[in-house]
């Protein structure tokens, strides 16, 4: 299959200018205008060997390439495998919504949280953004639930101050409210977070229909970092 054609032949103009809007700073001789159902549809259509000849074909060209890779990648059993497959395409991430798609369903399997845990600590402190971003990524998809350790609170709130790390901190401890309130709220009560981290964590929180109303005021009334 020539996957890049079968992406061209997906193309829709009206959703390409959309999608631009999003990713500003992205080429857009790179955005073809692909729907993500339409991705996914067609990495299901995708041999096995399709799938494994696509992802040696590093770097691609078109965003949404990318974007079935994250898809391709996802759908990896192994975790040995999806995890070497990911550190090989992360430095070629430069959006987040590429970046934002990367979820292999093997990292959810039991006995692999510790070293997952050790991976996504090592993507938090990348200097690549995108890599950094999706550590902190991980740490919400994965580690907030069953394999929960207080310590990833710590980790996901040492940003190196670009917007969209941030941003995923901010997702980060809004979830980290909703299910881990006792340890999350130490942080904004102590000042641990950026100022920026905890304006928009809380932003977030208040607008979420999963935090009381009374929680949500507690919230509203801490000082930022900058003002204590």
């Amino acid at each position: 299959m020539d996957v890049t054609e079968e992406l061209k032949k997906l193309a829709d103009a009206e959703y390409r200018a959309f999608h631009l809007k999003l990713v500003p700073g992205i080429d857009p001789q790179r955005v073809l205008g692909v729907r993500i159902p339409c991705i996914r549809a067609l990495a299901k259509r995708m041999t096995e060997d399709d799938k494994r000849e696509f992802l040696t074909r590093l770097p691609h060209f078109f965003t949404e390439e990318n974007t079935l890779h994250a898809v391709v990648l996802n759908g990896i059993k192994d975790f040995d495998a999806a995890a070497a497959e990911l550190e090989r395409f992360l430095p070629y991430v430069d959006n987040w919504a590429v970046c934002d798609a990367i979820s292999p369903k093997c990292f959810a399997k039991r006995g692999v949280s510790a070293r997952l845990r050790a991976l996504a600590y090592g993507w938090t402190e990348s200097p690549r953004v995108y890599t950094a971003r999706y550590g902190v990524n991980c740490l919400r998809d994965f580690f907030l639930g069953e394999a929960y350790d207080p310590d990833v609170l710590r980790k996901a709130a040492l940003t190196h101050g670009d917007y969209y790390v941030d941003m995923a901190a901010a997702w980060f401890f809004c979830d980290a409210l909703i299910k881990r309130w006792e340890d999350a709220v130490v942080w904004f009560e102590e000042g641990g977070l950026s100022a920026e981290v905890h304006r928009k964590a809380v932003r977030k929180a208040v607008e979420s229909f999963r935090i009381s109303d009374e929680r949500k005021a507690y919230l509203r009334s801490l000082p930022l970092p900058s003002e204590n």
